[in-house]
């Protein structure tokens, strides 16, 4: 099969006059329909334009890095098949952070947000001889936000981001979700009282972009929703997942 590529350029270093982004097309023939994208713009930058820049690294979905805009959607490169964009697909970077170079974006502004909920665990009691232990039943009211890969795809889908990006955003909120409602840290007031601040989680319009925007299949919305009911009870304790979509306060 054969596939048009119609990319997002963009050079700040450019001496030929295009220092503003512009879109430029590449075909490529012999295209099998399991071809990944990735695979492909790695024909594009090996066969025909050494210049073409973009971020990539395991090129199997756990890393996060190739993430881009695919016909419209943040997707990751690396999990989209030829025969699944048809035979024209638009490649752009991204929304909502500065454009370095074509496909790759300033991160830093992504990653302080994520540093700002302090992701890592916090317990400050003596260490025990072996694991801190935990029920099944506890494990399974973070499970899913332990899924997150930092690609960026839930927070450059949000219009609330866009429109300030100074909004801590979904990934960093799903980041904190993961250490919040693990009964085993300590943590959990102060990453509270840092997502209750102007640009932390009210914020959020719950406009649903996120979490179709996930490759991982993480319930984003959902997160950001027990979050929000944790700041408003002033605690994550007894509060439970019945299902999707679904958030209630235990009597326990």
């Amino acid at each position: 099969m054969e596939l048009t590529f119609r990319i997002r350029r963009f050079n700040p270093e450019a001496t030929d006059g295009r220092r503003k982004p512009y879109w430029q097309e590449f075909t490529l023939k012999d295209v099998d329909e399991t071809d990944r994208v990735l695979e492909l713009l790695h024909r594009i930058k090996w066969e025909q334009d050494g210049t073409l820049t973009l971020r990539r690294a395991c090129a199997h979905g756990v890393c996060g890095s190739d993430a881009m805009r695919i016909n419209g959607v943040n997707r990751l490169a690396c999990k989209v098949l030829a025969r699944d964009v048809g035979a024209k697909v638009q490649i752009e970077p991204i929304l909502g952070m500065p454009v370095l170079k074509d496909l790759v974006v300033d991160m830093d502004g992504f990653f302080a947000h994520y540093r700002s909920v302090m992701p890592y665990f916090i317990n400050d009691t003596p260490e025990p001889e072996r694991e801190r232990l935990q029920t099944q039943h506890d494990r399974e009211l973070y499970d899913d936000t332990t899924k997150c890969i930092l690609c960026a795809c839930c927070t450059t889908s949000c219009p609330s981001y866009w429109a300030n990006d100074e909004y801590v955003g979904p990934a960093a909120i799903v980041q904190a979700h993961r250490f919040i409602f693990d009964t085993r840290d300590q943590g959990a007031k102060q990453r509270l009282d840092a997502l209750a601040d102007p640009n932390g989680i009210w914020r959020c319009r719950t406009i649903y972009n996120c979490t179709p925007a996930c490759p991982r299949g993480i319930q984003v919305t959902r997160a950001i929703g027990e979050v929000k009911l944790a700041i408003m009870r002033g605690s994550p304790k007894g509060i439970i997942k019945e299902g999707v979509g679904e958030i209630a306060i235990s009597n326990s």
